[in-house]
């Protein structure tokens, strides 16, 4: 295959992800009953959106195209996304300064290496970002089996969306809702289910 051959597919790849990122948070947005100032957690691994093993192939490329639709799409609906590095930062978050709220920020810069490279897009292209080490979100979006839980307010209710991958990444997306408390008198608010 010559280099032109290779260009164009590779563009038409970058096309696709980032329709299939729009689309994915879309029917995220669908689902839930997200907010102004809300935040979504996103995980994702390029390397399994590309078909290969999780760490084993980050695409910056990929990464940029992702996170840009991503980020678009919440900036339009006044969200906020916050990205999860991968396990070599702990899985810390990067998120906007004007997101900070109750969160300690902490002094690490992800890289493609130690982060990954969709957390490395997410603080080039970010207008003031910074990382901390945890957050409490009300939804969020796994590409790729990223482990996103730990980022979630205390009850997760998984979705089902019609969009079940990005590239060959599996897609699985969570909100989250209030706990219930009481005994068998309590009555509970129907738009928080």
């Amino acid at each position: 295959m010559d280099e032109k051959n290779r260009e164009t597919m590779q563009d038409e790849f970058l096309a696709l992800v980032a329709n299939q990122a729009r689309e994915a948070m879309e029917q995220l947005y669908e689902q839930t009953n997200l907010k102004k100032g809300q935040i979504v957690v996103v995980g994702c691994s390029t390397s399994e959106i590309r078909g290969q093993k999780i760490g084993s192939d980050s695409n910056e490329q990929t990464a940029a195209v992702v996170f840009q639709s991503i980020y678009e799409f919440c900036k339009e609906k006044e969200l906020f996304v916050a990205a999860q590095c991968c396990e070599h930062l702990n899985r810390a978050i990067v998120m906007e300064r004007k997101t900070l709220h109750v969160y300690e920020e902490v002094n690490v810069m992800p890289q493609p290496k130690a982060g990954g490279a969709f957390a490395t897009s997410a603080y080039k292209q970010m207008e003031d970002p910074i990382l901390v080490e945890a957050i409490k979100a009300d939804a969020g979006l796994d590409i790729g089996g990223t482990l996103i839980g730990m980022h979630l307010k205390a009850v997760a209710v998984p979705l089902r969306l019609d969009i079940k991958q990005i590239g060959e990444a599996y897609l699985q997306a969570a909100r989250t809702r209030p706990k219930f408390i009481g005994g068998s008198r309590a009555m509970y608010r129907e738009e928080l289910l």
